[in-house]
């Protein structure tokens, strides 16, 4: 497994405060708001372009760190990184899937989150 680059970052904000966000991160820092995948809408959530090839994506949650809380990487083959993984004893799971984002997610050795996904094109077709 190799790689390629970080994909995105995820961070809570109190339920409710969708247009505290959008003020503070679309309005003044100018970010480009984008749609979620068609799988997570029910989530409320709300994500941004931070960068070629890089978002920010904010859920409505807890704030404890161990919460959802996390980092995606990029990796060039999931299946690799999977097996890496489990044969280190990090117990990789699952979650809900989106469009050409397969992906899973395991805690790392100081309880960070860490989602694994292989970018295979736009979520949105």
């Amino acid at each position: 497994m190799r790689l390629r680059s970080l994909q995105h970052v995820s961070t809570p904000f109190t339920p409710g405060r969708q247009n505290v966000i959008r003020t503070f991160y679309g309005g003044l820092l100018g970010l480009t708001e984008i749609t979620p995948p068609a799988s997570l809408a029910h989530l409320d959530l709300v994500w941004y372009v931070a960068g070629p090839g890089l978002e920010l994506h904010f859920f409505p949650g807890e704030t404890d760190p161990r919460a959802a809380r996390h980092f995606c990487l990029d990796v060039d083959d999931l299946d690799e990184a999977r097996r890496q993984l489990e044969t280190a004893g990090f117990g990789p799971y699952d979650d809900t899937p989106i469009h050409n984002r397969p992906r899973f997610f395991c805690r790392d050795p100081i309880g960070n989150l860490i989602e694994f996904t292989s970018i295979q094109g736009p979520y949105q077709s």
